[in-house]
């Protein structure tokens, strides 16, 4: 049953992912150690360059 809101949000908290990784993760050692900068020439073709919505970067771990 939809009940009416009651308190309103007044506060907002602003996170970054990269806030959530911890220093010492294993993603950020393989980040630091490999450069994935290859995979924007393999998957170019499945991008459009002149329509639809921005796509996420394919390199975002």
């Amino acid at each position: 049953m939809l009940r009416p809101i009651r308190e309103k949000q007044i506060e907002l908290e602003i996170v970054s992912i990269d806030q959530l990784v911890p220093e010492d993760h294993l993603l950020r050692k393989i980040d630091a150690s490999i450069d994935f900068n290859f995979i924007y020439d393999r998957v170019k073709s499945f991008y459009s360059q002149d329509n639809g919505r921005p796509p996420i970067d394919p390199v975002m771990l």
